[in-house]
C-alpha cells in the first residue's frame, strides 16, 4: 500500500490547472459525500481520460461485442432483451445517464429510474431526455447507500462505472439488489473490478512505465499544463481518500460477490490495466488520429493484450441472473 507518491503531488498540480482552485478546495470538505460529488461536477474533465478516445471505445466494443461499431447497449438489446417488453430498470450511480438514455430509446422499456448523488449531472440528463422526447426515463437525486429497495420490482439493475464507488458490496449485491430484482431479473455491470483504491501491484506499475516509453515525448505533454508525463508512480492511499472517499473502495469484491449470488449469462473483459493509466492526462493527443498516432495506439493495444495473457482484466462487462 502506497501512502503518498510523487504522482499525488503531480496530480494536485495538474488538477489545479485543469479544474481550478475551487475544485482543489472542494477536496477539503468534511462531508465525504460532497468530496465525492465534486469529482463529477466539473466542466473541464473530458479530454484527459482514456474513455474519450474514439479508438479506445472501438477496442472495447470489439472485445465485448465482437464488432468495433456495435456498442454494449445495442449488443445487449439484440441478444438478451430483444423479446422482452414493459421492462423496468434501476440504474444506480448513473452520473450523466448517457447509457441509460440509449436504453430509453428502445420501446422495450416501460420505466428507467436513474439515481445519483449529483443533482447537476441528473439535471443535464433530464434536459437531454426532454430534447429527445423520452418519457420512459426518470431521475432521482439519491445516496444509494441510503436507498430503500422495494422487493421484486425491477427487471434490470444496472451499474456503469459506479458499483466500484459503493461500500458493503456483499450486502448491496447479495441482499438489496437480489431482493429488488424480479424472479427472472438480471444484473448488468460495466465496471472497474481491479485493486481497491487503485493500489496496483508493482509489476503492473512497471508494465505501465514500459508502455509509456512507447509514446513519443511530444504526445506525453499533459492536458492544459506545461508538464510532460515521464513516469508513473501509482496513487497514494491518502490522496485517494481525500479526493474521492468512494473511489474503488471495495472494487476487488465485486466479481467474487456477483459469482456468489448470481449466475453468469454473459461476461467479457476489456483490459484497461495498462491503457487507463498510461493515457491518463495525455488522451487529448489521440482524439484525432493521423498515421503516426494510429501506430502508437496499436502498439499500446498489443502491449496491453500481451500483459492480459497472464493477468486478470481490470475492467469487465457482465450480464447476470438471479
Amino acid at each position: 500500500m502506497r501512502l503518498i507518491t510523487l504522482d499525488d503531488i503531480i496530480d494536485i498540480y495538474v488538477k489545479l490547472n485543469q479544474r481550478g482552485l475551487n475544485f482543489i478546495k472542494s477536496k477539503f470538505h468534511f462531508n465525504p459525500i460532497k468530496r465525492s460529488k465534486s469529482a463529477f461536477e466539473s466542466k473541464n474533465i473530458q479530454l484527459g481520460n482514456w474513455w474519450n478516445i474514439p479508438t479506445i471505445k472501438e477496442r472495447w466494443n470489439l472485445k465485448v461485442t465482437g464488432e468495433k461499431t456495435l456498442d454494449f447497449v445495442a449488443f445487449t438489446m439484440n441478444n438478451y432483451l430483444k423479446n422482452r417488453k414493459n421492462l423496468k430498470m434501476l440504474s444506480l450511480g448513473s452520473g450523466n445517464c448517457a447509457t441509460e438514455l440509449k436504453y430509453a430509446e428502445y420501446d422495450n422499456f416501460q420505466d428507467i429510474l436513474c439515481c445519483d448523488i449529483s443533482d447537476i449531472s441528473l439535471e443535464k440528463a433530464k434536459a437531454r431526455a426532454q430534447e429527445k422526447n423520452l418519457n420512459n426515463i426518470n431521475f432521482k437525486v439519491q445516496d444509494v447507500n441510503k436507498y430503500s429497495f422495494a422487493p421484486n420490482t425491477y427487471d434490470i439493475i444496472f451499474f456503469r462505472a459506479s458499483l466500484h464507488h459503493f461500500k458493503n458490496i456483499e450486502q448491496l449485491i447479495g441482499e438489496s439488489i437480489k431482493k429488488a430484482l424480479k424472479e427472472n431479473g438480471i444484473l448488468i455491470i460495466d465496471e472497474y473490478i481491479g485493486p481497491n483504491r487503485l493500489q496496483f501491484p508493482n509489476h503492473q506499475i512497471k508494465a505501465i512505465n514500459k508502455s509509456l516509453k512507447i509514446v513519443p515525448k511530444k504526445f506525453r505533454k499533459r492536458y492544459k499544463v506545461n508538464l510532460y508525463k515521464n513516469k508513473v508512480y501509482g496513487s497514494g492511499i491518502i490522496r485517494m481518500i481525500i479526493a474521492d472517499p468512494s473511489e474503488c473502495i471495495e472494487s476487488q469484491k465485486i466479481l467474487p460477490t456477483i459469482n456468489k449470488y448470481f449466475k453468469t449469462i454473459y461476461q467479457a473483459t476489456y483490459g484497461g490495466n495498462i491503457l487507463a493509466i498510461t493515457l491518463k492526462d495525455i488522451s487529448h493527443h489521440f482524439i484525432d488520429l493521423d498515421e503516426e498516432k494510429k501506430k502508437i495506439l496499436n502498439t499500446l493495444f498489443e502491449f496491453e493484450d500481451d500483459y492480459l495473457k497472464n493477468n486478470p482484466s481490470d475492467f469487465i462487462y457482465g450480464i447476470y441472473q438471479k
